[in-house]
């Protein structure tokens, strides 16, 4: 049996997976988590061999999980099942060891197939996507990034500087390079480029 641990912040959407995938004879769904935090949890504790993460979801977002379970060397293979079909995204998410990355869009029967795949030590990549992802290239760093996301969020560089435990000088510095990198007039349209290009 192929055990399963499903990660998705919508109930529906996690009910109709836990059923659909239940159907299959070989794969057992162990449980399931409706954020990024539990679903962390759950991996400790279940040890199952494949994690079916939707990426944005409250407290850890999937590419956030597959870099957890990439840098704590857990067992489980990673396989992302997501609406946004962004290149930059599949980048991001193949960095961190993710071995499958479905749209949620694609027939019912493929995810199984991904799921048995990913277990056999394969990959399970949507082809379109892949070729898409290697257009270009993702300019920014980490902690530009990460200080993209949030000023995006509304933080001022002073809020943003406090969290991060920065200097207000370094974030605006970090907004500055990401701005530039971006080609964008200022911190608003810089994330959304990067956010509309899977970047963030």
């Amino acid at each position: 049996m192929i055990r399963v641990l499903l990660a998705e912040d919508q109930a529906m959407v996690r009910g109709a997976l836990s059923a659909l995938l239940s159907l299959e004879e070989d794969i057992e769904v162990l449980g399931s988590a409706a954020d990024g935090e539990a679903a962390w949890r759950e991996l400790q504790r279940l040890r199952p061999d494949v994690l079916v993460t939707d990426i944005e979801m409250p407290g850890l977002t999937g590419l956030d999980l597959a870099q957890r379970v990439q840098r704590h060397e857990l067992p489980v293979r990673v396989v992302i099942l997501t609406t946004f079909a962004r290149p930059g995204f599949l980048r991001r998410a193949l960095d961190a060891g993710v071995r499958g990355y479905l749209l949620k869009d694609a027939p019912a029967e493929q995810l199984a197939d991904a799921i048995r795949n990913v277990h056999r030590g394969g990959r399970a990549i949507d082809a379109e996507l892949a070729v898409d992802a290697w257009g270009e290239s993702d300019p920014l760093n980490d902690r530009e990034r990460q200080v993209l996301r949030l000023a995006g969020d509304g933080l001022s560089a002073g809020d943003i500087a406090t969290l991060l435990n920065l200097s207000a000088g370094t974030v605006r510095n970090y907004l500055s390079e990401a701005i530039g990198k971006l080609g964008a007039g200022n911190r608003i349209e810089a994330f959304r480029t990067a956010r509309q290009k899977g970047w963030l």
